[in-house]
């Protein structure tokens, strides 16, 4: 039934062999945890033969069925990040089950939705959270195994679960019965801001080259082995339920390195990431756009750190102003600051590279497997293409959306004979092959006919040197339809000068796109992997002003 080609190697069965070739080398280091490549083998081993013994695993082939469906049973991470997280997901392949990220901050209702929507059987908890599980618990017949993580909020162990060390302890270290599979599922579900998580199935193999930075040229175990040389030691700050943070956290055990987690784990504490790169020698650190760029900067100033470990500083999941690449490297001259444009639906797709110079924000050299196709969806737009269209990405792409077959044919089209994915993003590609980002169609506002797109007006202005974090939104007007609304957080200290703020604006994109009402806040809600909650925003929009 299923129209793809049997995967060959999965994330499991690689990360076995690499960690055969270093068992002593260290994998995860957490606080005082000092993990080997050999304990987190043994470890995720273990929590894979729990789970099978369990009953949990793979109950029908993917070959048996559509790409929207499943055939496994499902672990919902619901976890601040730690070793536990990512030893969560890989332990998860080695049964046969497929882990799922959960956004720790839904309130009980979006819970509820989420491991309805996932069918979950299984998840592993943080004592924190498990009040709430335990509030829905009751709603979820599929729910059928616990396992919970202590932390210092001394919760019980809920009814029924399994403490998460006592359950290793419990299980053997043998390689599991079932086997190792990369046609099982990595199942990615998204952020929710404009609209409900929807759950993006990829083969756990096609999310090694597409998601996770894998080799794209290795056949072979031998092959992948023979990559893994680089030894990144990377400090993903974002948190794990993010799926830029665990994609280079599984890059970096691809590249048979170091994954180094910060101590601080439930909120952004910039002291903290920059004394972790410190101690631990950090060459590779993740971000997530402004809103984690905007804090760390400020952690810098009178920075008497040693941090020439530090090669590169990668923002991914959102959009880096240009003045802020250029504050990194006025602080940081050696390193190289790149941006990283993806999508749960795509994977990875563009990057583009600053160092030494002055940075610039929202176009991407060509890459491969990356395309323009026609507002409707019917061609490929050439190079120096007038027509806008839409961003595209042919090759090994996610098999679709859980339960969902029309949303998956349509954000998953196949055009003259080719399967393209379309996360949502306008785009143009220059006659000098640079790929020319818009923004996401999702957050674009309609106003007096023109399209104008929230990131575009965000990144003019945030150009002002007064601004601290920005979000555009559009909420309706009688003479224009729609109209453009900045929601501006000011650095502490600056005055609320709307004119010089439009006029800053104005440098850097037309008049029609400029805010029609600029609304000063305290602070602006984003999620926490730093992504814009744009329907926060349009409510503080469309609010009457008291």
């Amino acid at each position: 039934m299923s129209e793809f080609p049997p995967a060959v190697l999965g994330i499991a069965e690689i990360l076995e062999a690499i960690a055969a070739t270093r068992p002593d080398q260290e994998c995860l280091i957490f606080r005082d945890k000092r993990l080997t490549w050999n304990d987190i083998n043994l470890r995720t081993r273990q929590l894979a033969n729990y789970l099978a013994s369990q009953g949990l695993g793979c109950h029908t082939e993917r070959e048996k069925i559509a790409g929207w469906e499943t055939g496994q049973d499902h672990l919902a991470i619901y976890l601040h990040n730690g070793n536990e997280y990512l030893e969560s997901m890989l332990g998860s392949w080695k049964a046969r089950v497929a882990p799922f990220n959960v956004n720790y901050r839904y309130v009980a209702e979006e819970l509820q939705y989420l491991l309805t929507d996932s069918k979950a059987t299984a998840c592993v908890v943080h004592s924190r959270f498990a009040p709430l599980l335990q509030e829905v618990r009751g709603n979820l017949p599929n729910l059928r195994v616990i396992i919970q993580v202590p932390d210092t909020s001394g919760n019980p162990l809920l009814d029924g679960a399994i403490w998460y060390e006592d359950a290793l302890a419990q299980s053997s270290t043998d390689k599991p019965a079932a086997g190792y599979n990369g046609d099982d599922l990595y199942i990615l579900y998204t952020g929710g801001t404009t609209g409900m998580p929807k759950g993006v199935l990829w083969r756990n193999a096609d999310a090694v080259v597409e998601c996770f930075g894998g080799s794209k040229t290795a056949q072979t175990i031998d092959e992948f082995i023979a990559e893994a040389n680089v030894g990144l030691r990377s400090l993903t700050s974002p948190p794990f339920m993010h799926g830029a943070s665990h994609w280079i956290a599984m890059r970096t055990w691809l590249s048979g390195g170091t994954v180094i987690v910060q101590s601080q784990t439930d909120r952004l504490d910039a002291d903290d990431v920059w004394d972790t790169v410190e101690r631990e020698k950090a060459s590779f650190l993740l971000i997530v756009g402004d809103a984690f760029g905007r804090p760390l900067l400020d952690g810098l100033k009178n920075n008497t750190r040693d941090l020439s470990s530090l090669g590169m500083v990668l923002s991914g999941g959102a959009a880096l102003s240009s003045n802020l690449k250029d504050e990194f490297l006025q602080h940081l001259p050696a390193i190289m600051m790149v941006d990283g444009l993806g999508s749960s639906e795509a994977g990875g797709q563009l990057s583009q590279v600053s160092a030494g110079s002055s940075a610039g924000t929202g176009t991407f050299p060509y890459a491969p497997q990356n395309h323009i196709l026609s507002e409707d969806l019917s061609t490929v737009l050439e190079a120096g293409h007038e027509e806008l269209g839409w961003l595209a990405k042919s090759g090994r792409l996610a098999l679709g959306y859980l339960n969902d077959e029309a949303k998956t044919k349509k954000t998953y089209p196949v055009v003259q004979g080719v399967r393209y994915v379309v996360p949502g993003d306008r785009a143009r590609l220059t006659a000098d092959l640079m790929i020319e980002l818009h923004g996401r169609d999702s957050v674009t506002i309609n106003s007096g006919g023109e399209k104008i797109f929230a990131e575009e007006v965000e990144a003019a202005i945030k150009f002002h040197d007064s601004v601290y974090d920005c979000v555009v939104t559009g909420r309706p007007s009688e003479r224009w339809g729609n109209e453009v609304v900045a929601v501006v957080r000011l650095k502490d200290g600056h005055p609320q000068d709307v004119a010089s703020l439009l006029a800053e604006a104005e440098n850097h994109i037309a008049r029609y796109k400029l805010p029609k009402e600029i609304i000063f806040v305290d602070s602006i809600l984003r999620s926490p992997a730093g992504k814009a909650d744009y329907r926060w925003a349009k409510q503080v929009a469309i609010e009457p002003k008291s």
